[in-house]
């Protein structure tokens, strides 16, 4: 099985990519406004041992925006349905990058017996309201809500508009995906309800962050923490012209946080991805990959 395809979930019609055809199902959230074309690599090599299921969030790519609010809990009620659109009854291995990671804590709190395994990729931490307490005078100078004002004057624009004001483009790692792939990333950045979509999680994720700490206790299983490389992501900012006094500042809060996470499960473990930004499934493939089979062993053996 390997196609995308378009499933209705809770009245919308949401893209999904099901890749492989035995071996454990790893379910791969994304980040905030990111594709999981993006994650080409590893879904092509995962797929040869494993099942990958993904899919993109209500507004991004093709997936339709429905009429409520986009946030961690949307997220995970498409993702309950999604597993019984499928007919998946057993334990699932859960990945999920940046704001991708707050909805797989939350689901994996929500549904416990239904995780086998998580994986956080360089996460957003429940935690993040402490990253606005930095006092960084240049850094903060684009606040959530001036953010969420600029996500709603693209939603605004139809896509000739929007392609003309934010001029889509690749960085050196997607120009190395198939020339399809590319093409699917550029169409991705220029769909409006894309910028509607991200504007509804920015304004709930910190008020899905106190949801999700309410929710109780993380399940007891299996957990990797992986956390960019500090340093690398310091330089990578530089040509940004933010002061390296504030990268630095932000960059130490950011892995604390992240270390911070392994508290979640007895079964934790952290490590850090060297020579990695915050793409670390664009940067390190090879890390990724390693801890899904590391984290993933078990099942093999059953």
């Amino acid at each position: 099985m390997d196609s995308n395809r378009y499933i209705l979930i809770n009245n919308n019609k949401i893209e999904v990519l099901y890749k492989g055809v035995k071996g454990p199902l790893i379910v791969i959230l994304t980040g905030m406004g990111c594709s999981y074309d993006e994650w080409y690599e590893v879904i092509d090599k995962l797929s040869h041992t494993s099942r990958i299921l993904t899919f993109h969030r209500q507004g991004l790519g093709k997936s339709e925006i429905g009429a409520g609010i986009n946030n961690t809990e949307s997220t995970v009620r498409d993702l309950a349905a999604l597993l019984n659109h499928f007919k998946i009854e057993e334990p699932i291995y859960l990945i999920g990058h940046s704001y991708g990671g707050l909805c797989a804590q939350h689901f994996a709190k929500s549904y416990p017996k239904m995780v086998a395994g998580v994986i956080l990729v360089d996460s957003t931490s429940v935690e993040l309201k402490e990253l606005d307490n930095l006092n960084l005078p240049v850094m903060d100078k684009e606040s959530d809500e001036d953010w969420i004002e600029k996500c709603l004057s693209y939603a605004s624009k139809d896509i000739e508009r929007l392609s003309k004001t934010i001029k889509p483009t690749l960085n050196k790692k997607h120009l190395q995906l198939p020339i399809d792939i590319q093409q699917r990333l550029l169409d991705f950045q220029v769909n409006p309800s894309l910028y509607r979509a991200m504007a509804s999680e920015i304004k709930q994720w910190k008020n899905d962050a106190e949801v999700i700490k309410k929710l109780g206790d993380f399940p007891d299983i299996p957990l990797i923490v992986i956390g960019r490389d500090k340093e690398f992501t310091i330089m990578s900012e530089l040509k940004t012209g933010i002061p390296l006094w504030e990268l630095r500042i932000f960059e130490e809060k950011w892995s604390e946080l992240i270390i911070n996470q392994v508290k979640l499960s007895s079964k934790g473990e952290l490590l850090f991805a060297g020579n990695s930004g915050h793409s670390v499934f664009l940067d390190r493939p090879d890390i990724i990959l390693d801890c899904i089979y590391r984290i993933t062993s078990e099942y093999c053996f059953k």
